[in-house]
């Protein structure tokens, strides 16, 4: 993995929020957080992102419920803890691969789409059993492969021809890279976590419009970086060319594509 995947910097987090978030985390991050309505215990929250997650679930737990946001990238945080009105979340930048909480903190934690970017799974899901008290729940979502995500794998078909290197590597490599389940199971079993249930969750993924469907996709996640090195200069034209290949396949206006992803459930 390199450096390039993690770079959410720059406009990547008002994009990543403003076009990825109704795109494709909303509906998962409604799907988790009904999975923790009423919930009175202290969560953790692992690679928080631009607080999609984060909001939704401090607006399903119990008042009595504590909540800590983490994410490794700053400029992702900051533009979550600005935009999301949530008064008992704390905010804190954290590795997760080296949390910064004593041993068994917290009742719950969460992740949604972030566990793809841990260099060291297992290390990561050490560092979760770690602070999670003896029969706390750990709950995670991985993106399944991706073809079963219509609107990313059409946007991978279409950036094919308009890069000179071939289509970019990185959502098949990062985003879309771990959904063996066999694989997964393994990871959490080496760190020390028992029985864990793999469920698979499609759901309808609204996008606005091509136009913006193809600006969420190439603009505001780390492909932007693959686009630019090679094209440099020819971002916006190849926006707009996978944006027409996009309104061929679903349409120009508002449109609707099936996305699919994998939930985990275990316990400490």
């Amino acid at each position: 993995m390199s450096a390039q995947d993690h770079a959410f910097t720059g406009s990547i987090p008002e994009l990543y929020d403003l076009h990825m978030g109704p795109m494709v985390f909303e509906p998962y991050a409604r799907d988790l957080a009904r999975r923790f309505a009423g919930f009175e215990g202290a969560i953790l929250e692992v690679a928080a992102g631009t607080g999609q997650v984060t909001r939704l679930v401090a607006e399903t737990i119990s008042p009595r419920a504590t909540m800590v946001a983490t994410d490794l990238n700053a400029p992702m945080l900051e533009w979550a803890a600005k935009v999301v009105r949530a008064p008992g979340v704390t905010w804190r930048q954290a590795d997760a691969q080296a949390l910064p909480f004593p041993d068994r903190s917290f009742d719950a934690v969460i992740c949604q789409f972030g566990v793809m970017f841990f260099p060291d799974k297992v290390g990561a899901f050490a560092e979760t059993r770690r602070v999670l008290r003896p029969g706390g729940r750990y709950v995670f979502s991985v993106w399944d492969a991706l073809e079963t995500n219509e609107a990313t794998r059409a946007v991978q078909d279409a950036l094919a021809p308009l890069l000179p290197d071939g289509p970019p590597t990185f959502f098949s490599r990062v985003p879309f890279g771990y959904h063996d389940a066999g694989v997964i199971r393994a990871a959490l079993a080496e760190a020390g976590f028992g029985q864990a249930e793999v469920e698979t969750v499609t759901l309808q993924s609204p996008a606005a419009s091509a136009a913006d469907a193809a600006k969420a996709l190439c603009m505001g996640t780390p492909i932007r970086a693959e686009i630019e090195t090679q094209r440099p200069g020819g971002l916006e034209a190849v926006v707009a060319a996978v944006a027409e290949a996009l309104a061929r396949e679903f349409g120009a206006g508002p449109f609707v594509s099936r996305a699919q992803a994998l939930v985990v459930t275990t316990t400490a």
